[in-house]
């Protein structure tokens, strides 16, 4: 019998019971979360809206739900349900975890720290609290205390295996993750009714064990700047896999922000900015525009701490009369000086194109256009613009005629140079046409569209990239397994 028909006759049985005890919470709180497993998420929704209807305080519902609503996107519902959970069980440090989890995510830092810190504080070995404070102090740019955390978060569980929600035979997929919060957004990728996943923290698992089984390895760790160790790692433990693997190291390790300028300087129809990764503490001392100099570097230019990505620690420096005061609002010890690229039209607004890169093809993604010189799709001009909604819409449409022939042969040997199985270029284009680059690696969010029908154009295109992954994905293993 497969795990779908077990949940299912599991879920009949809890319902024939329920039938004779319609306000046994404990028999509603199992239905809903059966159906949580099943995938019928709105119905499970809904099972636990009425058990905190009957018990406001139902510990278990409300720690279920509150997830359930973060990993369906619903994070200002799910803050509500963790908060009543910490409010009404504050001796349950899952709870707090739960909830700094989501602080963290909303770049609450003090209030996720303090969740974290109750947390290991009832309970000291908590894994998921260690892993959280890691994460939080490379934030704030702590690196000893976000070491320690990291070695007690990692180390006693390098290895995890997720549910399976298929009804056939699981395909064992093992996933390489970074202990550095340098992943790729993976979780829409991959079908957890198809594939048995088992995660893998590469820094803190010995080469000389076996590796779990595995018909396919997808190396998610994708962000270089911050995971060249994790990166390092999997690479030696690779050498015992028995299995095709998607994005090996060895081309991740490739694509930092400095490598990437460097080797994509010389492909036709691309600019790339100058970078230098310089200290801090000569960045904001006197000598510093001379130091910028010797690395062909002047004014208007940017100021990144690596490893970020969502413009974290990434600000414009627009003279040297504000650079003191910019390196000052930084964290880190090393800070990476960029090139400016003007990505500004005739119309006074910059644009931002992304273009997925999956299994040999192109596909677009997005267009963001914004006034400002920081260009995110969430906080770009696009709501309420039907004219940059226009633009963008003819974008996924027809890529290569807006684009031109120019900056889609650059994207093709960015394609080709990087040697990705599934990546990402962020770009704009300049007055010639050529391909401004941004950035390019795998670390790239192919997110569906919120519900609102202004963004109905934009859904095909989302689809069209997830669609590609996972048939990737199934793919690589139907090959292994022949």
């Amino acid at each position: 019998m497969t795990t779908q028909q077990r949940l299912t006759e599991a879920l009949a049985a809890v319902e024939a019971r329920l039938a004779e005890q319609p306000q046994a919470i404990a028999l509603r709180f199992e239905r809903a979360g059966l159906l949580a497993m099943l995938g019928q998420t709105e119905l499970a929704k809904q099972g636990y809206l009425e058990i905190l209807h009957r018990d406001p305080t139902h510990f278990g519902t409300l720690n279920n739900f509150g997830t359930l609503l973060y990993e369906t996107g619903f994070c200002t519902a799910a803050r509500t349900v963790y908060t009543q959970a910490v409010t009404c069980h504050p001796e349950q440090p899952l709870a707090h975890v739960n909830l700094a989890n989501l602080l963290l995510y909303k770049d609450d830092l003090p209030e996720a720290r303090k969740h974290y810190e109750t947390a290991l504080r009832l309970d000291p070995g908590n894994v998921a609290a260690h892993q959280g404070l890691s994460a939080l102090f490379l934030e704030t740019g702590d690196e000893d205390s976000m070491l320690h955390h990291r070695e007690l978060g990692f180390r006693g569980q390098p290895v995890k295996t997720l549910p399976y929600r298929g009804d056939a035979e699981p395909v064992p997929l093992l996933l390489l993750v970074s202990s550095m919060r340098g992943d790729i957004p993976w979780r829409r990728l991959i079908d957890d009714r198809v594939f048995l996943v088992t995660t893998l923290a590469p820094s803190f698992y010995s080469p000389a064990m076996t590796l779990p089984p595995h018909r396919l390895v997808f190396n998610v760790i994708g962000d270089t700047d911050s995971c060249q160790a994790d990166l390092e790692a999997a690479q030696v433990l690779l050498r015992h896999a028995t299995g095709p693997v998607i994005n090996p190291p060895a081309a991740v390790l490739a694509t930092g922000r400095m490598a990437n300028a460097e080797r994509l300087r010389a492909l036709p129809g691309v600019v790339t900015p100058r970078i230098a990764l310089l200290p801090r503490a000569m960045l904001a001392g006197a000598g510093a525009v001379a130091a910028l100099a010797s690395h062909g570097l002047g004014f208007p230019l940017l100021l990144r701490r690596p490893g970020f990505h969502t413009g974290k620690h990434f600000v414009h420096v627009g003279g040297p009369d504000a650079l003191a005061s910019a390196v000052a609002a930084m964290p880190g010890n090393e800070l990476m000086a960029i090139e400016y690229l003007n990505a500004y039209g005739s119309d006074g607004c910059a644009r931002k194109y992304r273009v997925m890169m999956i299994d040999g093809r192109l596909y677009p993604l997005h267009l963001a256009i914004s006034e400002h010189w920081k260009v995110h799709y969430f906080t770009a001009a696009m709501a309420d613009h039907p004219a940059h909604q226009a633009e963008e819409a003819a974008f996924l449409r027809t890529m290569p005629q807006v684009l031109g022939e120019t900056a889609m042969m650059a994207l093709r040997s960015i394609q080709a140079a990087l040697g990705l199985d599934f990546g990402g270029v962020d770009f704009g284009i300049d007055a010639a046409g050529n391909v401004l680059l941004f950035e390019a690696n795998p670390t790239m969010l192919v997110n569906p569209p919120d519900t609102d029908a202004q963004w109905d154009y934009r859904r095909t295109a989302a689809e069209d990239a997830l669609n590609a992954a996972r048939r990737m994905l199934i793919a690589r293993a139907s090959s292994a397994s022949g």
